[in-house]
């Protein structure tokens, strides 16, 4: 029998309160629109970032943001269908190079 108590312990599926979020946002005719972003596996998300720090590792300096609560984000996420919200992300794609890597040419066959 285990005498410990967990009271402080919470249950991994209870939502702590984030606090104010720096949104990833991007230029729309009407202000701001929130960028979704999507999970590895095509689910779309809602991305929310702790510290302005953490956003610009992950999206970089010009990455336009807003500050809004987890549940004000989440409002706006729901209309377009998106349940899933996603803290401190650590994003990540392939560097882009400033020219193609070019290979040797192959001769082409006419058929």
């Amino acid at each position: 029998m285990c005498l410990s108590q967990y009271d402080d312990d919470p249950d991994p599926e209870e939502r702590a309160p984030a606090g104010l979020l720096h949104v990833p946002v991007r230029p729309g005719a009407a202000g701001p629109a929130l960028r979704m972003f999507r999970s590895p596996m095509g689910e779309r998300t809602a991305v929310g970032f702790t510290r302005q720090d953490l956003l610009t590792a992950a999206l970089g300096a010009g990455q336009s943001s807003i500050r809004l609560s987890e549940p004000a984000l989440r409002s706006l996420a729901a209309p377009l269908g998106v349940e899933r919200l996603v803290l401190d992300p650590a994003l990540s794609a392939p560097a882009v190079t400033a020219e193609p890597v070019h290979t040797a040419a192959q001769p082409v066959r006419a058929l």
